[in-house]
């Protein structure tokens, strides 16, 4: 396939640059197994969801990892941390006029430096003085997307977060997550829907562009996962029941069929750089609670594979239609697995 078979054409006043006023506030548009679209809003998700359902959520936190400051030459330097690798050291994106050079030392604000190691492909490897994320929730701000506009603000810190957020270390939210809210989490579980959760620390990468003319020749960045033991035994158990495993957030989904590939579902860490395009064999998800994705994204082709071309295709000209609101703020779908062969 061609990455041009995943372009669409979308208004920009449609892109969300605010998230709705209450969590929960967003619509939600629900695409069942047969391909048939249904207007809703997100609060009516647990109408669709059933008793032995699972939800798996990804419980990273985002960390501020966009910070500034200026080389020894007194040129300005923009750091977008990517990957927090160890207390003191980050793999992390480099904004300067030139690229200063390993050995050499950034200086941050109130006296904070970092020093220059090795460059590694895109990246740059840095170490600091003191620990990184006490650095980053000093002096780091909050790295909202690029199309979203203006500067982050103290009401982004708190939205751009989910209310289950445990573990730091994302670059971007897990925005299928944002719609939750503590009084549909109550509500889930008086229904007996249970919840699980996974971490996936979600790097810069999920916004890099893909570049090649031909699906099978991007090559996707790669994410840290853990699937903890009780999660894995939740899901078993769920799929024994005749249960569905609902992964809120590609994040979620990418985690689990990366840790599926030999057909079992194992708990523990890893490194994934699964790239889930139409034709996948999905092992472990049943059903997704997903944002709307940019045009020509990996994100775009996973929920393709996942619903079907065609059907997603249908899908997103009807939200454009009905002026939906796109990307990390704005509506969610409700996507069950097709039961056709639209996804081949």
């Amino acid at each position: 396939m061609r990455v041009a078979d995943f372009d669409f054409d979308l208004p920009p006043d449609l892109i969300a640059q605010f998230p709705p006023a209450e969590r929960g506030g967003s619509r939600l548009l629900h695409v069942d197994a047969a391909g048939a679209l249904h207007d809703r809003m997100f609060r009516d998700l647990p109408a669709l969801l059933r008793p032995d359902d699972l939800l798996v959520m990804n419980d990273t936190r985002v960390i501020k990892a966009r910070l500034f400051g200026h080389k020894d030459s007194g040129g300005k330097v923009e750091l977008l941390v990517e990957r927090v690798t160890g207390e003191f050291e980050v793999l992390a994106f480099i904004r300067a006029s030139h690229a200063p050079k390993p050995g050499s030392r950034i200086d941050l604000a109130d006296d904070e430096a970092v020093e220059v190691l090795a460059r590694q492909d895109d990246l740059t490897r840095l170490r600091f003085a003191r620990p990184v994320l006490e650095v980053l929730d000093r002096l780091g701000r909050l790295p909202l997307p690029p199309y979203i506009e203006h500067t982050p603000t103290a009401d982004d810190e708190a939205r751009y977060q989910t209310v289950y957020a445990n573990e730091p270390g994302a670059v971007a939210a897990p925005t299928a997550g944002l719609h939750f809210d503590e009084a549909m989490l109550a509500t889930l579980r008086k229904q007996g829907i249970r919840t699980a959760q996974i971490t996936l620390h979600v790097g810069a990468g999920t916004f890099q562009p893909v570049r090649v003319e031909h699906v099978a020749d991007h090559r996707m960045h790669s994410e840290r996962y853990t699937i903890p033991q009780a999660t894995a035994d939740a899901i078993d158990e769920t799929h024994a029941r005749g249960g569905r495993v609902v992964a809120v957030g590609t994040t979620s989904l990418r985690a689990l069929e990366a840790a599926a590939q030999s057909g079992k579902l194992h708990a523990g860490s890893g490194e994934t750089d699964i790239f889930i395009t139409p034709g996948y064999a999905f092992r472990a998800v049943d059903a997704l609670i997903t944002n709307f994705h940019l045009p020509k994204s990996t994100l775009l082709m996973l929920v393709s594979a996942f619903a079907g071309v065609d059907t997603i295709r249908a899908a997103y000209a009807h939200a454009i239609r009905e002026r939906y609101r796109f990307f990390s703020y704005g509506d969610a779908m409700f996507l069950e697995k097709t039961h056709d062969d639209l996804s081949q």
